[in-house]
């Protein structure tokens, strides 16, 4: 089954945006279209974006905290590895490319231009647009 690890970025996207290609991959992922890998710092840093008082006043408190619990409960929880320098522009990403490599998935699913400008990063990292068009043409 696909394996994929979905940044923070898109997480916070998914919950601003009811039906934009986050949240759809969201409902993908909760219909066993895919397998979303996650980690202590990836929830960690989930948890404190979306209590920034810019986002919490955007967002439905219930909503999160069920997202959250559902990531918690239903994704593959993984120990966070150790992290070598990969992404050059900024190393707060390295951690997730060492998580994805840990934990064997396909893709990082992000919106963040540092890892997506990397040519050779394995895995690689796509838009979330690209990878729900991988997800539906794999679930045919």
């Amino acid at each position: 089954m696909l394996r994929a690890i979905l940044d923070v970025n898109v997480l916070v996207s998914a919950t601003l945006t009811p039906g934009g290609t986050p949240h759809r991959l969201l409902e993908r992922w909760e219909e066993g279209a895919f397998e979303i890998v996650v980690s202590a710092s990836l929830l960690g840093e989930l948890e404190r974006v979306l209590a920034r008082p810019e986002l919490a006043a955007r967002t439905d408190s219930s909503s999160i905290d069920a997202l959250v619990k559902a990531l918690r409960s239903d994704a593959i929880n993984v120990d966070d590895p150790p992290t070598e320098r990969v992404v050059r522009r900024d190393a707060a990403d390295d951690y997730l490319v060492a998580l994805a490599r840990a934990a064997g998935v396909q893709a990082i699913v992000t919106g963040d231009r540092h890892l997506l400008e990397l040519d050779d990063l394995r895995p690689p990292a796509l838009e979330p647009r690209a990878f729900l068009a991988l997800v539906e043409k794999l679930d045919g």
